[in-house]
């Protein structure tokens, strides 16, 4: 079945880094496009970014672009989002997903920007 495993969250200070990583299973990863969307508490699911099945298409929110950056490996079955800069307002469940409303996604990574 169709598995989307997200890790790489925690605790992180503002001004940090973190690598969230999502591993793949039982579709074909290589041929479909891939997203990152994220929760934020008490809100509702936005999506932060997307990449094309080759990667040649990358695609972020006005409000991560310049500090995130999405990668995949297609002979890992895994996507990357590298963020940088992080902000309090960065703090959100972040979810990848096979499809940019959500429907098909992960069980999340907790991503927590405090000092």
């Amino acid at each position: 079945q169709v598995q989307l495993v997200e890790s790489g969250g925690g605790l992180v200070q503002p001004g940090g880094s973190l690598r969230l990583s999502c591993s793949a299973s039982g579709f074909i990863f290589g041929s479909e496009w891939m997203y990152w969307l994220r929760q934020a508490p008490g809100k509702g699911l936005d999506w932060v970014s997307t990449i094309s099945y080759s990667g040649s298409t990358i695609r972020y929110s006005d409000s991560v672009k310049g500090r995130f950056t999405v990668s995949r490996d297609n002979y890992k079955n895994i996507m990357y989002l590298q963020m940088n800069n992080l902000n309090s307002d960065d703090t959100a469940v972040y979810y990848c997903s096979r499809s940019q409303n959500g429907a098909s996604k992960g069980q999340g990574t907790q991503v927590t920007v405090s000092s």
